[in-house]
């Protein structure tokens, strides 16, 4: 087992790694030419820029029983399917009891950006926020670990 992240846009590179430490887990890093990563003993991939490089690179080298670490739904599906056990960067899991409406909210808003019509963004990230998703990878390990 090891704790794969996607790392374009993630907010909890470090906060994964140093849990992935803290149990003995290797982590990888995967993200596009556009990030560096340069982190003792933590491989990183870059892959070329381009619509779900790192992402379809994520999906080609999960194992069953991997945890990764993305805010991306498509990803997050993908990963599923491959067995893997998901988190998203504020601690929710991603499970294939809640994906297909979370994919299905992400179809309704791209139809709305595409219609010309707004969606307010993100708050800024909080310290609650990145303490919420240390417990949860924290209990993910442990229920995942021999």
């Amino acid at each position: 087992m090891r704790i794969i992240i996607d790392a374009d846009g993630c907010p909890v590179v470090h906060q994964s790694i140093a849990c992935a430490k803290q149990h003995g887990v290797s982590a990888v890093i995967v993200c596009d030419s556009s990030h560096h990563f340069d982190i003792d003993g933590v491989q990183t991939i870059t892959v070329t820029k381009g619509a779900d490089s790192a992402d379809f690179r994520i999906v080609n080298m999960i194992a069953p029983g991997d945890i990764v670490v993305t805010q991306d739904y498509g990803l997050a599906a993908m990963a599923l399917a491959r067995k893997a056990n998901v988190i998203h960067q504020n601690g929710g899991l991603y499970t294939e009891e809640n994906i297909d409406s979370m994919l299905f909210a992400r179809h309704n808003a791209k139809k709305i950006l595409s219609s010309g019509g707004r969606l307010k963004g993100p708050s800024r990230r909080t310290r609650e926020e990145d303490a919420s998703f240390v417990k949860s990878l924290e209990a993910l390990l442990e229920k995942c670990l021999p």
